[in-house]
């Protein structure tokens, strides 16, 4: 008779030393406090106390002081009564992070390679020869083949020599370069109804920076934030966004999406837009057009003609809306059909899976 039996579970040890074990619970701690050390170091002290982070051999004050000397925080002044905050290196170690829990999930051999089907002199080599052309150069050449193809071509008889008509080039793939602006709405419905909806939009965000920047140095990547209206943010700065007490122009924050776009040379652009909440405010004469109930017809064809201009500048727009609504919805794939672009609905878990497959699918079109 078959049957189960069972054992008691030992879980694995941690092998990571009490330093790197602290500082993964003080870097998830931080980006929800929006960058503030302070904050996020009392939070570690009120959990020190629920659950025995810290002993005698390892203190609060010892994490704290390491934390500073390998550079992962600083004073904010000279003098040191400035209070703590993240250095470059911890700005770079959260993004690395995000990195991490996002896309750590990922198998080797999968999409990411951002090969397109254009051949000649590019970047990656392949499997596929070709007759030498004039303008190849050098490095291109297969010697191994050529020389082969030489002993065939003239035997060995008269002494080895090789011609032009032997030699053999590795074909090459070009690899597209994009232009990328990633809006993030951070109107204050990210934070409403219980929900923290701006930690994983934040984290997308991060995550794909420091993406782009490891993998591929050559793309570009801007940041548009939006709420009453839109500004441009810099990477460094991706720690520290809050939501603030805001509407949702999203009018504003494509406007400036495309302004970034069209002084970009790349050939294939894209916007991708985190959003949970419908279009509610634009500006018109230097004044602020609200309305905070429903969906209103003249901002939302305000939206809906942006996006049809976006579809004339082939810049195609994919829309991860953060929110289950009907009428939200019904939105989303009326703005997706004018710009025939693409529309995720989502909830906060898969974000970041979901963002990445279509980054690296939207790299693979030439426009």
């Amino acid at each position: 008779m078959l049957g189960y039996k069972f054992a008691e579970y030992i879980p694995e040890k941690d092998q990571r030393s009490k330093f790197e074990q602290m500082l993964d619970i003080f870097t998830e701690l931080v980006t929800h406090t929006s960058g503030d050390v302070d904050e996020a170091l009392d939070w570690m002290q009120q959990l020190d106390k629920e659950h025995n982070l810290f002993n005698e051999d390892y203190t609060f004050d010892d994490f704290v002081d390491e934390l500073k000397a390998k550079g992962f925080i600083r004073e904010e002044s000279e003098n040191g009564k400035g209070g703590p905050t993240l250095s470059s290196k911890g700005e770079q170690h959260v993004r690395k992070k995000a990195l991490d829990q996002i896309f750590g999930n990922l198998k080797k051999g999968g999409p990411g390679q951002h090969r397109t089907k254009f051949t000649g002199g590019g970047d990656e080599p392949t499997e596929e020869r070709r007759p030498f052309q004039f303008g190849d150069k050098s490095e291109q050449i297969d010697f191994a083949e050529s020389f082969r193809n030489a002993q065939i071509n003239h035997g060995l008889d008269s002494g080895f020599f090789i011609t032009e008509n032997d030699l053999e080039v590795v074909e090459r793939e070009y690899k597209a370069m994009t232009s990328t602006v990633l809006m993030i709405d951070i109107s204050h419905s990210m934070i409403l109804y219980g929900e923290d909806r701006i930690t994983p939009a934040k984290k997308v965000a991060m995550a794909l920076s420091e993406l782009i920047m490891r993998k591929y140095p050559k793309d570009t990547l801007d940041i548009v934030v939006f709420g009453d209206d839109a500004w441009e943010i810099q990477i460094k700065d991706l720690p520290y966004l809050s939501v603030g007490p805001f509407h949702t122009n999203t009018v504003a924050g494509l406007e400036r999406a495309m302004d970034i776009l069209r002084r970009k040379k790349s050939a294939n652009k894209q916007i991708f837009m985190i959003t949970d909440g419908k279009p509610s405010c634009l500006i018109e004469n230097g004044e602020y057009y609200k309305n905070s109930f429903g969906l209103d017809p003249y901002i939302v064809g305000k939206c809906l003609n942006l996006a049809r201009q976006c579809r004339k500048l082939k810049v195609p727009i994919t829309t991860f809306m953060i929110a289950t609504d009907p009428y939200l919805q019904q939105f989303i794939e009326d703005f997706t059909e004018a710009n025939n672009g693409r529309a995720f609905f989502t909830g906060l878990q898969g974000l970041g899976d979901t963002m990445f497959s279509d980054f690296e699918n939207n790299r693979r079109r030439k426009f």
